[in-house]
Parts: structure tokens; C-alpha cells; sequence
């Protein structure tokens, strides 16, 4: 199948001026369907060459027309003031959501295209016209997604669930108790209620976009920091904590974090109000207090580097099959089998 992807972001390391978090699972499961044979048209600018000065080896295609394609895939996008609103060629516009709406039109409208929406920042409201539309399934990665939406969960390559070792992991020495990396958007109440209350207790590190600070003077933020830099990171710090945005909390919508989190050997301590948390860390790891989150990472500290330590981070790393790479894009294939089944009977009754 050739599948025409439309994303707003990397596919690299990119820039450090961007709050692209797919980079993580992007690529991974562009190579994977590559890999399964299908053939891939990427619609979008290509920023990494433009504006990273990456070519990616010109191992990928990318199209400004409309080339032909068999089915259309949107990571979707939301108007945002100030950026994707404004008329093209203005300071600070960028074209994303232009583009999608020339995308939608002229292939799931007009040629009547198999599409698929991946709402992965569940922007895309749920009386939404294009939930309604005969050719278009949406996906989302939650685990409790929208009434008539599929489960898309951000993927993890296999060969890192299949590598990673444990005991290598917890060995690591010379760790920072605390850190965070992400940006603050709609984050506020979880960071003051459970991380805020250990950052004052213990050495921390918060890399991200975080603008709006001064009720944390205590906190220690180093800004953006590069895409490469979060595996760092996370490498040298023994714990942190899933923060998530409202919207996700209430789907079991895990971000990327958990994953980068855990394969750095770096332990997540999620929040007790995140739906399905048990699937996501072992029950010791769910907080419900930021006393809690002190008291946790105080017992981490002691256990540190010791094989009850280890066991610990394999716990968590079983808990990634959840996202295995196989997984999604065996689930992607069946969503994309429906879309195009869809289209099909469409065409037909027209």
C-alpha cells in the first residue's frame, strides 16, 4: 500500500526549539511499515533537512503536490494562534494545518481516499465531522479511547524491549534522585501536587519548555535541552514522575515519557488518577501524595543499584510490552484494512 503521512515535526534529532515529542516512536514506526512493504510519501515540509539541515541519509520521500497514494495518514493537527492561524508568508506561520485541510479535501473528500486520523493530542473533538465520515478511522492512544475510535499507542522498537538489561541498568552510579524531562503545557497542577513537593527535598533536573515558574523558585529548570539529551538524562537520574495533562489521565494515554524513562533505567512513579495505571508501573511505583513521591524515592535511594533494584526495572520494562512496535503496526495494518474497506463501499454507493 502506498501511504501518503502527513506529520508536523521530525524524523531526527531535529531542533532544540521544538516540542516534537514523536520523535521518540515516530521513525520507529515509519521504518516498520516500511519494512512490512508498504511504500510511504511523507506530506509535509521536510524539516529536518530545512530547518536541521538533516537529509536522513535521503533514505525518505516527501511531496508538496498531491501525488497518487492508496490511503492517507494524519498525525493530526489544531489551530494554534499566533502560528498555524495566520496568513501564509506572515512572521511566525507555520503551514501544518493549511496543508491538512488541503490534504482532507482534495484526497479523503474529493477522491473519496482511505484515511486515518491519529489524534495523539486528542485535539480532534469528539462531535468532530471527519469521526463521521465513511472512508476515515480514527485512532488514539489511549487505552480507553473516543467511543467509535481505535487504540494507537505510541511504539517502543522491538529490539529494545528485547535487549535491555536490568541489572546493567540498575548499576549505574552517581544518579540525581529526581528529574523531569517535557514541556509544561497544561501540567501545572500535577507538577505543584507531586513533583514539586520532593523537588524541594532532593537534588532534581527539569529539562523542558517551562515558562510560567515563579510559584516554583526552589525548582532547578535547565530549559529546552536537545532530543538526544533526554536518553541522558534519564540515564543519570534514579526516578521521575508521569506527569499528564488532564485529557490523557482520564483515557490511560501514556506518553513517551514512560518509555524513555524506563529504558534509561530511570524509575516512573505515576500518579494514582491515571486511568489503567496498573498497566502502565507496578503498584509500588503509583503515588498519591507528593509525600508520597518523597517517601519513594527516599526507599528508592536506598535500594539503589541492589537486585531488588533490578527487579524493579524489569517490572517496568514488562509493563512496555504494552507499546511493542510489532503490536501497533499490526493494529495501524487493521485500521488502515477497515479505512480502505470503508472507502470502497463509499465509492460503490455513490
Amino acid at each position: 500500500m502506498k501511504i501518503g503521512y502527513s506529520f508536523w515535526g521530525f524524523l531526527g534529532n531535529g531542533i532544540t526549539d521544538t516540542p516534537d515529542g514523536g520523535r521518540s516512536h515516530r521513525r520507529p514506526l515509519i521504518d516498520a511499515l516500511l519494512g512490512r512493504g508498504h511504500d510511504i510519501v511523507f506530506l509535509q515540509a521536510d524539516r529536518d533537512r530545512l530547518e536541521a539541515g538533516d537529509t536522513l541519509g535521503g533514505r525518505y520521500a516527501f511531496d508538496a503536490g498531491i501525488p497518487d497514494i492508496d490511503a492517507l495518514f494524519l498525525e493530526w493537527r489544531w489551530p494554534i494562534e499566533g502560528r498555524n492561524t495566520t496568513a501564509c508568508g506572515t512572521s511566525g506561520h507555520t503551514c501544518d494545518l493549511h496543508r491538512q485541510a488541503e490534504l482532507l479535501h482534495r484526497y479523503t473528500v474529493q477522491r473519496r481516499t482511505p484515511t486515518l486520523i491519529w489524534d495523539k493530542d486528542r485535539q480532534l473533538r469528539e462531535d468532530s465531522i471527519w469521526r463521521r465520515v465513511r472512508n476515515v478511522e480514527v485512532c488514539e492512544a489511549a487505552l480507553t479511547p473516543t467511543p467509535g475510535a481505535h487504540r494507537l499507542l505510541f511504539p517502543v522498537a522491538d529490539a529494545l524491549l528485547d535487549s535491555v538489561d536490568p541489572i546493567a541498568l540498575a548499576g549505574v552510579e552517581l544518579r540525581t534522585p529526581l528529574g523531569y524531562a517535557g514541556n509544561q503545557y497544561d501540567r501545572d497542577d500535577e507538577f505543584d501536587r507531586f513533583f514539586a513537593p520532593a523537588a524541594a527535598r532532593f537534588e532534581h533536573r527539569v529539562g523542558g519548555k517551562w515558562t510560567g515558574t515563579t510559584r516554583w523558585p526552589y525548582v532547578t529548570f535547565l530549559g529546552r535541552i536537545p532530543f538526544d539529551a533526554v536518553s541522558r538524562l534519564y540515564k543519570s537520574t534514579l526516578a521521575t514522575v508521569l506527569l499528564l495533562p488532564e485529557r490523557y489521565a482520564v483515557v490511560g494515554q501514556m506518553t513517551q515519557r514512560i518509555f524513555e524513562a524506563v529504558l534509561a533505567g530511570c524509575l516512573p512513579l505515576a500518579p494514582s488518577g491515571i486511568r489503567h495505571v496498573e498497566q502502565f508501573v507496578p503498584e509500588n511505583l503509583v503515588v498519591r501524595t507528593g509525600g508520597e513521591v518523597t517517601r519513594r524515592i527516599a526507599e528508592l535511594q536506598k535500594i539503589a543499584g541492589t537486585q531488588q533494584h533490578a527487579e524493579l526495572i524489569s517490572e517496568c520494562i514488562r509493563r512496555l510490552e504494552l507499546f511493542r512496535l510489532s503490536h501497533q503496526a499490526e493494529a495501524l495494518e487493521s485500521v488502515l484494512d477497515m479505512a480502505s474497506a470503508a472507502a470502497a463501499r463509499r465509492r460503490r454507493a455513490a
